[in-house]
């Protein structure tokens, strides 16, 4: 059974690797949780898996722990994409992490005309995401892109990919006969800016191959719930179908 604390340990994990955690992950385990040598915790990324971890001992400057056993193997997810306009932090933050827990696997952060906040701080969501990754039981830690255009977003996005644009004047799509022929390649969310996307911004979208619309809700949601209802929906498709 896997631990009650579980840490995501990016380098190689497998059996009877000695090795340390990070100073953070250290202050945590031996001062937050007051865990001691012997006792164990889940460490775990996509590549490896999750494996059983025994604490061996408290150094000065960090922890040193022994790899026991496999628990669960890495597992088969939906290639699931969330491409999005930055919003204001704290809402940014809460897109971040339901959306992780969701299952999203790659976060796309995208500027457009009317996009309102024109930076984020990556490092800190990458520490969000690892956290909800650790909370929610995820084997995988969804990756976070750099800043882009719509522009080159749309012309980089894979041409096996499928786009699902979150559009409030569609009509309402099939969305449960689209998913089900998907085959291979991603399947990304397009959520617009606060503002939505301009009309110029929205004959590009639709003009683009595999890219199929959808309408969340009769009213207007904000961008963050937009974002969390669109990956719920389109997740429940995938794993139904």
């Amino acid at each position: 059974m896997p631990s009650k604390i579980r840490l995501f340990f990016p380098k190689e994990l497998k059996a009877n690797l000695l090795s340390n955690l990070s100073a953070e992950q250290s202050h945590y385990i031996k001062n937050v949780m007051r865990l001691k040598p012997g006792d164990t915790i889940s460490l775990f990324n996509s590549k490896n898996g999750e494996w059983l971890t025994k604490i061996v001992n408290h150094n000065k400057e960090n922890t040193e722990f022994k790899v026991e056993k496999l628990i669960e193997n890495k597992k088969l997810e939906n290639d699931l994409w969330l491409a999005f306009s930055p919003i204001k932090k704290n809402y940014l933050d809460m897109m971040i992490q339901k959306t992780t827990e969701l299952g999203i696997q790659k976060f796309i952060p995208i500027l457009s005309e009317r996009t309102i906040v024109k930076e984020i701080n990556t490092e800190r969501l990458k520490k969000i995401i690892i956290e909800a990754s650790e909370q929610s039981n995820r084997i995988s830690v969804p990756e976070i892109n750099k800043l882009e255009s719509l522009k080159d977003f749309l012309s980089k996005f894979p041409n096996d990919g499928s786009l699902i644009f979150c559009d409030i004047n569609c009509e309402k799509s099939d969305l449960k006969n689209i998913l089900s022929k998907k085959k291979k390649g991603a399947v990304c969310i397009l959520i617009g800016p606060e503002g939505d996307f301009s009309e110029k911004e929205r004959q590009l979208i639709i003009e683009k191959k595999e890219i199929f619309s959808l309408s969340l809700a009769n009213n207007l949601l904000r961008a963050e719930t937009a974002a969390i209802a669109a990956v719920t929906i389109v997740n429940y498709h995938l794993n139904f179908n």
